[in-house]
């Protein structure tokens, strides 16, 4: 048996984590394993440090996930986290109680943190690499696992788009249907999820949003937040839908959270690769999709971000002078005014 599974197996009342500013990758992938463990006979703790964003709240489940640990858990298990920082705040309650940290991840930039690893970096989600273990294990996947499952890679593949998108990630989801996961219902949730006022607050940060030599960036402030009636939580998406602007190959989401650090979303177009720019700055993810949370306030983590860009940008400038069309290519992006 391999170490990853005896340690599931053996647990009874694990502690299952997934990382600040979910997504629903994570938010699935933590429900998908949670139901699957129920099932089996036991008593999972479902925590995330950051409140569920309110377009995954149809998910089942999703309002016994809490912020933090009963401490009578067993094991811990970290999913959809390229390193420890992404815990948040529940990184220190597991540090303090010394339980075995089981690693379940997707991203290229994992850093292989804790006792036991399942990382992935082929799969297009967590929820697939979760999908993969339960089958492994022979454990049952009802519905509501399928349902959240699903969600995962619905929500990490922008509904089947991005390039790691294959036919493995496409037999998953069939799969899943076939378990009960009602794809469209999914969908038509995932759409209709915005409130009220995460409509007022992307107006306001779309109507800020910046565009200059190929990176178009936002920036999500607190006041903002608080005038809208809503938490960093709700930017969730918007640095996806920014990034498809005809006219970026690079987008940039600043979010400012109420502990005063600075959630940083990246996007790029193919063959642009982002996740060493996040990995740069302490985070990590795919080479098209990363991030990293960095020291506010906000024109502090601004000017770490395109810093941290300029070579990139030069390099993307060299290159597409060289091809044809290279009028379009990417140049150097001037500091942001502050």
């Amino acid at each position: 048996m391999e170490p990853v599974d005896a340690l599931l197996c053996a647990a009874r009342r694990p502690l299952l984590i997934t990382h600040i500013a979910p997504d629903g990758d994570g938010i699935g992938s933590l429900l998908g394993l949670g139901w699957a463990m129920k099932e089996t006979g036991r008593h999972p703790t479902l925590a995330c440090a950051d409140p569920v964003p309110r377009n995954l709240a149809f998910l089942p489940g999703a309002d016994s996930i809490v912020a933090q640990p009963s401490g009578a858990e067993d094991l811990a298990v970290a999913l959809d986290c390229a390193d420890l920082q992404r815990l948040g705040s529940l990184y220190g309650s597991v540090q303090a109680s010394g339980l075995t940290l089981l690693n379940i991840d997707h991203h290229v930039t994992n850093s292989r943190f804790g006792d036991a690893h399942e990382v992935v970096s082929s799969a297009a989600s967590t929820a697939q690499v979760v999908y993969a273990l339960l089958r492994r294990l022979e454990w049952p996947l009802s519905p509501w696992t399928a349902t959240c499952l699903l969600t995962g890679l619905v929500t990490d593949t922008r509904s089947f788009r991005t390039p790691n998108t294959d036919i493995s990630a496409m037999r998953t989801a069939l799969a899943l249907m076939e378990a009960g996961a009602p794809l469209a219902e999914i969908n038509e949730q995932l759409e209709r999820g915005l409130s009220l006022g995460m409509i007022s607050l992307w107006g306001r940060v779309l109507s800020n949003t910046r565009l200059r030599d190929g990176v178009i960036w936002a920036e999500v402030s607190l006041q903002a937040q608080r005038e809208c009636g809503v938490s960093s939580a709700d930017s969730s998406g918007l640095v996806s839908f920014i990034a498809s602007a005809r006219e970026a190959h690079i987008a940039v989401l600043l979010t400012e959270r109420v502990d005063g650090h600075v959630e940083v979303g990246l996007r790029s177009a193919p063959g642009i690769d982002v996740a060493a720019v996040a990995l740069a700055l302490g985070g990590g993810g795919h080479r098209q999709a990363a991030g990293c949370t960095l020291p506010g306030p906000l024109d502090a983590a601004r000017e770490a971000v395109f810093t941290q860009l300029q070579p990139l940008l030069r390099s993307l400038t060299r290159r597409r002078a060289t091809q044809p069309g290279g009028s379009d290519a990417v140049q150097t992006v001037p500091m942001p005014p502050r």
